[in-house]
């Protein structure tokens, strides 16, 4: 038995292409945050070693990893759906035609839109308090601990930002799965080639 794989086993991811000019833009900016988790992974074998071989343990590591983890998570949101690489179950989009495959991505598109724009809206008092004191004066929230970072404040507040930036991303998405031809993907039996799943 061949235990090599033929060239036509194997599998080839296509690349991360950007929906729009916004998507192309935030993109670029994936890999850098794609290198923060080598980071949070370094730091967390630094905090590790000196609290269990040097008896050291640091102030900073935790909340630092866990905001860095955070802001991460946030953008990764924004870098999916720029570049159309989100989760989809494509089940039902093998029992019907193109024309309902486009209704249903507009459908979805403006769900998501209306879901990132409520949980944006929620989001904005959080992240305004977290800035202002309810007097107004001006004050980033800490974490209340010994080493008391504004982590809380810029967390909370990129939050907000990635949720505005998704809602607009889907508001694009909207707007194109509007104007594109179903008829032009008619031919396309694979839907991860078509929609750029994984």
């Amino acid at each position: 038995m061949n235990d090599t794989a033929s060239i036509e086993d194997v599998r080839v991811e296509p690349p991360d292409i950007p929906q729009d000019i916004l998507s192309a833009r935030l993109a670029r900016v994936g890999r850098p945050f794609g290198i923060l988790f080598l980071f949070v992974t370094a730091f967390t074998f630094y905090e590790v070693l000196m609290r269990y071989v040097f008896n050291a343990p640091t102030e900073w590591v935790h909340e630092t990893t866990t905001a860095m983890t955070a802001v991460c998570f946030a953008f990764g949101g924004v870098y999916c759906l720029a570049t159309d690489r989100h989760i989809r179950v494509v089940l039902i989009y093998g029992w019907v035609g193109p024309r309902t495959r486009r209704v249903l991505d507009v459908l979805i598109s403006l769900v998501g839109m209306a879901a990132t724009g409520l949980m944006a809206w929620a989001s904005y008092p959080l992240a305004y308090k977290s800035f202002f004191r309810p007097t107004g004066e001006f004050r980033l929230e800490t974490t209340g601990t010994a080493w008391n970072p504004p982590t809380p404040a810029v967390v909370k507040t990129f939050l907000f930002l990635m949720l505005c930036v998704m809602c607009v991303q889907f508001a694009l998405q909207t707007i194109r799965h509007i104007r594109r031809d179903p008829l032009a993907d008619a031919g396309n039996d694979d839907m991860g080639t078509q929609t750029g799943d994984a």
